[in-house]
Order: C-alpha cells, then sequence, then structure tokens
C-alpha cells in the first residue's frame, strides 16, 4: 500500500472522529429534532433521590452537604444519601451530624469499591429519579430541576449534565483537560438533538428509578452503561445543557493519566458487556454513534500510527511529507518535555500542557485497553483527588 493511500485513508479516519462525526451530527440535528418535551406543569416535581459515593473525603464532605442542601428543589421529594465506602478519617461522623437536615449515611463494612458499592445502596433509594454525583463535584442551585425537568418526556430514561471544567490561575493544571471536557459537551449536545446520547456523565446524571434498579456488574461503568440499559428498555439518554455541575480539574497531569487509564477500561468492558448495541441492524443510529463517539475515539492512537507511517513513506521525495513528520515530531517532543515537567512546575506553558494533555489521553487509551482485554481493572476503588469546586457561581 502507497505512502498516499495510507495518509488519505489515516487522515480521513482521524479528520472524521474528531470534525466529521459533529458535522454529520448537526446536519442531522437541523433536518430532524429531537430534544425532549417538557411540557408539563413546573409545579409537579417527582421524587429525587441523590446518592454520592465517597471514600476518606472529611476535608471538603462539608462543603459538598452544604452544596447539595443548598438545592433549588422541594425538600420534602428529596432525598439525599452519602454511601461510604469503609471509609476511616472521620468521614461519615461529619455525615451523621447532617442527620437533622434530611442527609442520611449508607456506611459500608470494609471496601467493596464504588460500583459494588452504588450496588449496596440501590435497595436504599426512594426516588422515581435517582442522581448520581461525586464528592468534589458542585452542582449549581438550579441544576437539580433542570436536570430532572426532561423526564417529563415519557421517552427519557437518563439526563446527564453539563461538566464544566474549572481551575485555579495559580496552580499547575489540565488546561487541556478543559478544552476537551468542552468539546465533549457540544458532541452529546448534538447527539442529544439525533436521539441521545451514548454515554452519561459519571459527574452528574439521572436516571429513572427502574432503569438504575438494573443490575451493573462493579467493575463496569456505571454512568456510560446507564445509555446502554436505557437503549435496552426502549428510552434515550439526553444532555442537558442548563444542567450544570462543576468539574475541579485534576492538579497534575499524572493524575489525570491515571484517572483516564480506570475510566477507559471500565468503559471499554462495559461496551464489550453490551456489544449488541455496536450491531447497526438493532438501531443503525444508535450504533453509528457509538462506533463514532467510543470506538474511533478508542482507535485514535492507531489512526495516528498509520497516518506517521505513511508520511515516512513519502518523507525521502516529497519536502511537504518531510516537513509535516518533522512538525509531528516536535509536537511529540513538546508533549514528553511538558509530561517529564507536570508535577515539577507550579504551572505549564500551554504550548507544552496542551500536547502533553493529547499525549497522555492517547497513551492512556493503550494502557486502557491492555487492562481491559486482561481484565485488570482495579478491584477497589481510588477516587481520583481533587480540591472540590468550592461556591457555585450564579
Amino acid at each position: 500500500m502507497s505512502g498516499w493511500v495510507i495518509i488519505g485513508i489515516a487522515g480521513t479516519l482521524i479528520a472524521y472522529t474528531f470534525a466529521g462525526y459533529p458535522l454529520l451530527l448537526w446536519i442531522a440535528g437541523r433536518v430532524r429534532s429531537h430534544a425532549p418535551r417538557a411540557d408539563a406543569s413546573d409545579s409537579d416535581w417527582p421524587s429525587v433521590s441523590i446518592t454520592v459515593p465517597v471514600y476518606n473525603e472529611a476535608h471538603q464532605i462539608d462543603a459538598l452537604l452544604e452544596s447539595l442542601a443548598s438545592l433549588d428543589y422541594p425538600r420534602d421529594r428529596l432525598q439525599i444519601l452519602i454511601v461510604s465506602d469503609g471509609s476511616n478519617d472521620g468521614t461519615d461522623a461529619r455525615v451523621r451530624a447532617w442527620a437533622d437536615r434530611g442527609v442520611e449515611l449508607l456506611s459500608v463494612g470494609g471496601r467493596q469499591g464504588k460500583g459494588a458499592a452504588e450496588n449496596t445502596a440501590r435497595p436504599c433509594l426512594r426516588g422515581e429519579i435517582i442522581v448520581n454525583t461525586d464528592a468534589s463535584i458542585r452542582i449549581r442551585p438550579e441544576a437539580l430541576r433542570a436536570i430532572v425537568r426532561p423526564f417529563r418526556d415519557p421517552d427519557v430514561g437518563v439526563a446527564s449534565g453539563r461538566d464544566v471544567s474549572v481551575g485555579r490561575e495559580a496552580e499547575e493544571s489540565n488546561e487541556g483537560e478543559a478544552g476537551y471536557v468542552g468539546y465533549e459537551m457540544l458532541v452529546r449536545d448534538l447527539e442529544t438533538a439525533v436521539g441521545g446520547i451514548v454515554g452519561a456523565s459519571g459527574c452528574f446524571y439521572a436516571t429513572r428509578r427502574e432503569l438504575h434498579e438494573v443490575e451493573v456488574p462493579p467493575e463496569l461503568s456505571r454512568d456510560f452503561g446507564a445509555a446502554l440499559i436505557a437503549q435496552d428498555h426502549g428510552y434515550r439518554a439526553v444532555s442537558v445543557p442548563s444542567a450544570v455541575c462543576l468539574v475541579p480539574r485534576t492538579a497534575s497531569l499524572r493524575t489525570e493519566y491515571r484517572r483516564k487509564v480506570r475510566t477507559i477500561a471500565r468503559g471499554m468492558s462495559t461496551l464489550i458487556a453490551w456489544g449488541r448495541h455496536l450491531n447497526p441492524l438493532n438501531d443503525p443510529v444508535f450504533a453509528w454513534k457509538l462506533w463514532s463517539h467510543k470506538v474511533c475515539r478508542w482507535m485514535l492512537p492507531a489512526f495516528v500510527g498509520v497516518f506517521c507511517l505513511g508520511l515516512a513513506l513519502l518523507a525521502a521525495h516529497h519536502a511537504w511529507a518531510l516537513a509535516s513528520l518533522a512538525a509531528v515530531l516536535l509536537i511529540l517532543l513538546l508533549a514528553v518535555a511538558g509530561w517529564a515537567l507536570a508535577g515539577r512546575v507550579q504551572r505549564l506553558p500551554r504550548m507544552l500542557s496542551v500536547p502533553a494533555f493529547v499525549l497522555a489521553s492517547n497513551i492512556a487509551v493503550l494502557h486502557a485497553l491492555a487492562r481491559a482485554l486482561t481484565r485488570g481493572s482495579e478491584p477497589v476503588w481510588e477516587p481520583t483527588r481533587r480540591e472540590g469546586a468550592g461556591a457555585t457561581p450564579g
């Protein structure tokens, strides 16, 4: 196969993954929109259970509970359940101190992992709608009503909030992560207009009770699986732009890398478990979105590698190919330098932080693939340590 053909195929796949797929979604959404219907009166709100799995979060649990207690939702229809997965730093005692404000504690004896803790909590949840979030996330006061409102459409089974990546200017943080989160939210909005998303945000999402009661093996990803379970039961999952939650960026690229390996490996294992949805004979539109959003993203390291191979084959005879290959190598060197310096300097310049984030993300995919294929997922959940997002601005 000639270098021209290799570059053409690989370049097309790379362009499709990042630009072609969103463009096709935009076109399809303008032809026929599937926005959730919400025609009922605002006075009729369903009961809601918010569940938060935690492990040793004593340093920020009070700030979390204060933010949850400030949510704009009828108190008599709201349950807040903190699921402590074997915490031993005083987290449980701090949660119990909030009992007079309606906060409930389920203390799981011994560490079981996030998935197992979530499964243990299911019988304790009383709401018609189950909302999942994390200890470091801060939900804006109006966001709970926003994420519940789409369930007035009987076709909606899962609603996913909008992640807003936040960080402090004085700290070395992942600027690349912020850009990626913004892009991901855009794609989910476009998918919603064409029927629905293929995976919810683990930071803040809601499901109908009947779907939440479906068993998800603890080693799999419940937020990704929620959209697949909804598809199984004739519902769709949607993105809700007005349901904003603040997600603090991880303090270092190395921490973000470990998080990505863990979440991508769980995502791959989850897709393998629900692999039937990749079959276009079942639902061609949903299968197209799964292949484009998940599989093509995970295949990106291979696409880039093949593209560089094509450049190398042409470099000896074409100056533009040699220059392009040199540019790729320069970006790679900047990425390696950024990764090496991550955590050792207070703040990386953007010319290093962004390439380093892209490199780390792609290597994380390869690492996650090896882990998923060998079933080497982490047996015990170790939450990503982020400083809470603090007060929720209006």
